[in-house]
């Protein structure tokens, strides 16, 4: 799976999705500008000490994306959506798509896609969820359906054993 962040603003959001991506085997697109400074500094100040392990992209724009990533079936998550996310069939390869903490993903790229747009239900008086709590619930109904492949599926006590 892959999950494109178009123009992030909260490091820790990002941080959290990308450990969210290196526990999941997903790759992390980032679509400029990013509201932060990515370097060695601000990756640790975030926690991002797995962030060695993550598969990261970064592009200029939305353009720039669709230009390096030809034929890419892209989900787009946004409050704006007619569809469920939970309603769509969601392929191994696929792309989800959220955006900036802020705004989301601008209207002028979600006119163009009008079926691949998806939402997380909630109750109206809550204008979104946290950006990183969004790409989790998302991103794991995306998993499920395709059977959690390659992930463990069992845990083990570190101590003691299961009966």
């Amino acid at each position: 799976m892959h999950i494109i962040l178009h123009q992030p603003e909260i490091p820790a959001n990002t941080g959290n999705i990308g450990r969210t991506c290196v526990a999941t085997g997903s790759s992390l697109h980032l679509i400029e500008p990013l509201g932060f400074i990515l370097n060695d500094q601000s990756v640790k100040r975030a926690g991002m000490d797995y962030w060695d392990k993550l598969d990261v992209h970064r592009y200029m724009n939305f353009d720039e994306f669709k230009e390096k990533n030809p034929g890419a079936k892209i989900w787009m998550a946004t409050t704006k959506a007619k569809k469920v996310y939970s309603d769509v069939r969601f392929g191994k390869d696929d792309f989800i798509m959220f955006g900036k903490e802020s705004a989301g993903i601008p209207e002028e790229i979600l006119v163009d896609h009008p079926d691949d747009c998806i939402r997380i239900p909630m109750m109206d008086e809550i204008r979104s969820l946290n950006l990183s709590n969004s790409v989790a619930i998302v991103l794991y109904e995306a998993l499920r359906q395709n059977g959690f492949e390659d992930m463990e599926l069992t845990g083990e006590l570190h101590r003691l054993k299961w009966e």
